[in-house]
């Protein structure tokens, strides 16, 4: 009887026990349910507050390319015309061809940067080699462009980078036109001039305090910087008659601001320079000075105008158009009249970090978020326009005037296909 009623009880607690277990995974599941189902209702809140991608709609823009899963940091067109590079916090650069920029469909071949990522690209004077500034690794390394059998083209990166010299962050880079060096420069008063292997040639104190812009002239002899004083300083970077390195000489400043220059720009022949201030304004300067025999560059144009920490400024390739970045905004200027001429706002979702214009003048690029918006350049046909208009005046060839009042025809006919197209 007593193991009897041993075996019963047991019976009973074991039953208790399963009992208890089954509650227990119940509970469990009903715990657990809800917390399975939360990530997948925090993925399906992340997807819809996800930022949509910034849209842009103005009659002026030309098109918007938009490949780059991250934001744009710098731009750069090559000087045959051909492509636009672009470099992004993706860890890729793009090469976008400028025969497609009016089309429906903007392809772009993709230069994975291994291990880093770009934030700076600019192009070999022979629109064969880039070179980038890597965000991490803090030095500058190039790419060749390297045409296959089939016409298309791959990237090769060099075996290796430059040595690490910069102790500040990185401005700006570029490549001189001659292809005789290349320019660093970082927000502490230092510029480094390299040779194409990756040694230094010359370092430049700019004695501006910190430097906000620095950039190599389009003719490949000047390199200037702006800063915190109100200047900008330009240097000679000068070579031997059989292609050696003598000196970093100065060349001349350009004195007028009251307040700490923004940035800077060169015209494509380098004759002519803008410069954007913390004064609120913006001036055009003659450079084409006899400076060796200390003539000093000569103010041609001050005019006011919307700018912030961080604007920048592009000039026509033909000195006819100012265009200034403020914020996410971007104003374009008549350089003969000062007079403003276009504005467009909220261009980008963030602060425009580059802008510049094609080699012909056709187009204005700017970046500031995942997309690269380029503009049609209006205020460009106008200035031609009247510019042309005033040489038929004087014109007294027959065959002159005719050629005259053809592109007269021909930059109207633009202007007007490009103001009568529909906004997107």
């Amino acid at each position: 009887m007593l193991v009897a009623l041993a075996v019963a009880r047991r019976k009973e607690e074991i039953r208790e026990e399963i009992e208890q277990a089954a509650e227990f995974a119940a509970v469990g599941s009903v715990v657990k349910g809800p917390a399975s189902k939360k990530p997948k209702q925090e993925k399906q809140r992340s997807r819809k507050d996800k930022a949509t991608q910034h849209t842009f709609s103005h009659q002026l823009l030309a098109s918007s390319l938009k490949s780059h899963s991250a934001n744009v940091t710098c731009l750069d067109f090559s000087s045959n015309g051909k492509y636009l590079a672009s470099c992004s916090e993706d860890r890729t650069v793009r090469i976008w061809s400028t025969k497609d920029f009016l089309d429906r469909e903007h392809k772009c071949l993709r230069a994975n940067v291994e291990l880093d990522c770009a934030s700076l690209v600019r192009f070999s004077p022979d629109s064969r080699a880039f070179i980038t500034w890597l965000a991490n690794g803090d030095t500058i390394r190039i790419f060749k462009m390297i045409k296959k059998e089939d016409g298309t083209l791959s990237f090769k990166a060099a075996s290796e980078d430059f040595p690490q010299k910069h102790k500040a962050p990185i401005l700006n880079i570029g490549i001189a036109e001659t292809g005789k060096f290349i320019m660093s420069a970082s927000t502490d008063t230092t510029i480094h001039i390299w040779d194409l292997k990756g040694d230094i040639l010359a370092s430049i104190n700019t004695n501006q305090i910190t430097n906000s812009y620095a950039a190599v002239s389009p003719c490949g002899r000047f390199v200037a910087s702006c800063g915190f004083t109100p200047d900008v300083k330009v240097w000679e970077v000068c070579f031997g008659k059989g292609g050696e390195f003598k000196e970093v000489a100065r060349a001349f400043d350009l004195k007028g601001h009251s307040a700490g220059v923004h940035a800077f720009a060169f015209s494509n022949d380098s004759r002519r320079m803008v410069t954007v201030s913390k004064d609120g304004t913006w001036k055009l300067w003659d450079t084409d000075v006899e400076y060796k025999k200390q003539q000093d560059p000569y103010l041609l144009k001050t005019v006011p105008c919307a700018s912030s920490e961080g604007s920048l400024v592009a000039l026509s390739p033909d000195g006819r158009v100012v265009a200034i970045s403020d914020g996410c905004n971007v104003a374009m200027y008549s350089a003969a009249t000062g007079q403003l001429e276009e504005e467009l706002h909220g261009v980008h979702s963030e602060e425009i970090n580059d802008l510049r214009f094609d080699i012909n003048g056709r187009f204005l690029a700017c970046s500031g978020d995942k997309a690269i918006r380029l503009f049609h350049n209006t205020p460009g046909y106008r200035a031609a326009i009247r510019d042309m208009q005033d040489m038929l005046k004087k014109a007294q060839n027959e065959a002159m005037k005719q050629r005259l009042q053809k592109q007269i025809s021909d930059a109207q006919s633009s202007l007007d296909t490009v103001l009568a197209a529909p906004v997107d």
